[in-house]
Formats: structure tokens, sequence, C-alpha cells
């Protein structure tokens, strides 16, 4: 199975300085647990949920006034929409991520691979993925 058919294609984003409670919001109106951030054209990454719970709740700042670019991931993992699945669980476990940023050759971002999408594909490369992104040592 290719990226592209097991993606999540329809993505909301945000810009970067949106603060972490209207992000927080956001992921609440959608059921996502990510929001890519842009700026003049450009992903310059991801805010998670985990960003709000702990760089800014947990790091002591009031998510009413700290902004996406100050809490978001930056370093943004990428896979291309026509590569296999199974090569988009490599990259994730190699960059011990839970979801990529999926481009096509043109560089657009077109959607989002994550562990969940994989499950659709393989319950077993999904559990690989999640031990390798797993916060706490194994």
């Amino acid at each position: 199975m290719l990226v592209k058919e097991a993606m999540s294609a329809k993505v909301e984003s945000v810009g970067p300085d949106v603060t972490a409670r209207e992000c927080a919001r956001k992921m609440d109106q959608l059921g996502v647990g990510t929001l890519p951030v842009w700026e003049n054209g450009s992903l310059v990454g991801f805010v998670t949920d985990r960003d709000i719970c702990c760089r800014a709740v947990g790091g002591g700042k009031d998510p009413r006034a700290v902004v996406a670019r100050e809490i978001m991931t930056r370093d943004v993992a990428s896979c291309f929409d026509d590569q296999h699945c199974v090569e988009a669980a490599r990259l994730m476990k190699e960059r011990h991520v839970r979801r990529l940023a999926v481009i096509n050759r043109n560089q657009m971002m077109v959607g989002l691979f994550s562990v969940d999408d994989l499950a659709r594909y393989s319950h077993d490369l999904a559990g690989e993925v999640l031990e390798a992104a797993a916060p706490w040592p194994h």
C-alpha cells in the first residue's frame, strides 16, 4: 500500500503566532493531535498535543500567551506520497516519530501519515514505530 492511499489528506494548519490555547481548541474540534505550522508558504514545524502539555503547560508557560513557534517541533520528518507504507514506517522508526509530513514529487505537502494510518496497513509495523518513538527508555 502506498502512503497516499493511507494518509490523511485533509489537514488543517496554523500560523506560528497562534497561541497554544487556540491550537488545543482547534485540535479538540478536529479530533487530531497535531497541526502543521506554516510561515510564508513553508512548513516550519508541527505543534502537537504533547508540545502543548509538556513544553507549554509543563514548562510553566501560559497557554493563552505562548505561541506555536515557541513550543512547536521544528525538525519535521517527511516522506513522499508515492512511497510504500513499509518505507514510511522505516523512516518513522529511524527518526523516532509518530507522524510524517507527506509531500509529492513537486515538494508540496499533500497530507500527514501517522502511526494510526500505518496501523490500517499493519498492526505489527505500527507497534514497532510506537516502540521506537516512545519518549521513555525501552
